[in-house]
């Protein structure tokens, strides 16, 4: 028992330092790359940053504020869960930003603004593997999403294009390409992320005579499991059989010549999946 303790706390511990990991980084992407070049890549920062360009008020002021109403409208229109989610990354990263120079350690603005994205893209989807959010533009959304059925993504979208819109009315009209490049790459990034670093390729396989023959001669080549499903033909209503393999992505080319040495008229299904738990390779 006070192993199974000891253990929970270490994970608790880990996934507390890995927020902080995330937080961390989205702080430098935006006080060493955004900010010095005035760069408003849309949610609560690209706002903080907008507004200390017109107003010269410092980003954590800025960020903490809008935070903090994020989190009363949280409490407010959604639940304490949402806002025990939100919670810890809105307070802790106005802090970071407080606290991280505002140093321009890339001078050309292109360059900067990629670096940057892909270290907010990073930053941000480890927060949400971890369970966590940042906070700020994240809560509209999910208050549109409750009452009016609004997709978080469509209106997330749309707050991201009207922050990025501000960059030509505040810093000018590179900026605001360049707040876009950023939105497209930290997008990227975190979808890439988020899905799995480790893709997999699954394959499906049928064929009329030859399925234990393909089986075993994957197996053989591949050294890889597989699985075989009793499956119905929704044309023919016939009982057939489906192979189910999951591999490596570079040894699909193999996998093809594999099969059709065997059966040139095997029918073959094959898609990537973003994580594969367990099992064997």
């Amino acid at each position: 028992m006070q192993k199974i303790r000891q253990n929970l706390y270490l994970k608790k511990v880990m996934r507390v330092c890995g927020i902080l990991i995330g937080l961390a980084m989205i702080s430098i992407s935006v006080s060493m790359c955004f900010e010095p070049h005035a760069i408003a890549a849309g949610g609560a920062t690209g706002i903080a940053i907008l507004v200390q360009e017109v107003l010269q008020v410092p980003l954590s002021v800025t960020l903490l504020v809008f935070n903090v109403a994020m989190l009363i409208l949280t409490l407010i229109f959604l639940d304490k869960v949402s806002a025990a989610k939100i919670t810890f990354g809105s307070i802790v990263l106005p802090i970071f930003l407080a606290l991280t120079p505002n140093t321009m350690i890339i001078k050309n603005a292109l360059l900067s603004d990629i670096i940057g994205s892909i270290i907010f893209g990073f930053g941000l989807s480890i927060i949400y593997r971890l369970g966590s959010s940042s906070g700020g533009t994240t809560v509209p959304p999910m208050i549109l999403n409750k009452y009016f059925h609004i997709r978080n993504a469509n209106s997330l979208f749309v707050i991201d294009g009207i922050v990025c819109l501000g960059n030509i009315f505040v810093s000018g009209l590179e900026e605001f390409f360049l707040a876009i490049l950023s939105v497209g790459i930290s997008t990227i990034v975190m979808n890439y992320v988020q899905t799995g670093l480790d893709k997999k390729l699954v394959v499906y396989i049928m064929s009329e005579h030859h399925l234990e023959a393909i089986r075993q001669q994957l197996n053989d080549q591949l050294n890889a499991g597989s699985t075989v499903f009793d499956v119905r033909g929704g044309h023919s209503n016939d009982e057939k059989e489906m192979l189910m393999l999951v591999a490596e992505t570079q040894d699909y080319g193999t996998i093809l010549n594999t099969i059709f040495a065997i059966d040139p008229n095997a029918f073959i299904l094959a898609d990537s999946v973003a994580e594969v738990h367990n099992g064997s390779f």
